[in-house]
């Protein structure tokens, strides 16, 4: 049982619907060329690109139901800033804080053909959000834009899911809105992160169902028809 009156999540177990469609907002994150263009992921496996692959195609179709149903759709994307060197991560990574003294070059670079959307872009009028950080939400105004329009559940797709989309779900849960992550709408490079993390955001901060599941939660309510995604605002960190 599903659509008006509840959402199913991956073990059948059905939840009391978050919202309607207007109020929900679709995140898609991070569906770029440099995370997601089998040209680039050339140092993946076969496996792991088909997962990456399969993941980009449930996010274009789950996008074309968010649009059918009136849903707001947000598109989230990392755009870094060379100017602006992520430190921390880059110590974590084990390279210099100054990219300048190492010529590996960071993905997604705001401008750059790496950071453009890919299998799935943004139509006229849908919101952009340019995070420089893993989590949509982190120094952006995201959270502000969801709640002027009325938001009070956003649903999550994209890449990678133990990596962005975890923390964006998570500050979105803990931002109080109401979570739900699209289990075949998102993939890792390694299945066993994937599934790890799908298991964590389960027990902590969202529902996690199939992509169906949403758009069946969605339904569709007359009065959203054509309410998503028109102040075509433009939101970075």
């Amino acid at each position: 049982m599903s659509g008006e009156t509840g959402i199913t999540d991956v073990s059948g177990r059905v939840w009391d619907r978050p919202g309607t469609a207007r109020e929900c907002a679709l995140l898609v994150v991070d569906v770029q060329r440099d995370f997601a263009d089998p040209a680039v992921l050339t140092w993946l496996d076969e496996a792991g690109r088909d997962r990456v692959a399969a993941a980009v195609e449930r996010t274009s179709g789950l996008v074309a139901a968010a649009r059918a149903a009136g849903v707001r759709v947000v598109w989230v994307g990392l755009g870094q800033d060379p100017a602006q060197p992520w430190a921390a991560s880059r110590w974590l990574r084990g390279l210099p804080a100054d990219p300048a003294d190492d010529p590996a070059e960071e993905p997604c670079v705001e401008g750059s053909p790496g950071a453009a959307w890919f299998g799935v872009a943004p139509e006229p009028g849908e919101e952009v959000v340019v995070k420089r950080r893993y989590s949509g939400f982190h120094g952006t105004g995201l959270a502000d834009t969801l709640r002027s329009a009325g938001t009070t559940w956003v649903a999550a797709a994209g890449l990678t899911t133990e990596c962005c989309v975890d923390a964006t779900v998570r500050d979105a849960f803990q931002l109080g809105f109401r979570t739900v992550v699209a289990a075949d709408a998102t993939a890792a490079y390694e299945e066993d992160a994937h599934r790890h993390a799908l298991a964590v955001l389960g027990q902590n901060a969202a529902v996690v169902a199939t992509a169906d599941a949403i758009a069946a939660a969605w339904g569709r309510d007359p009065e959203s028809a054509g309410a998503a995604g028109t102040n075509g605002r433009k939101v970075t960190s």
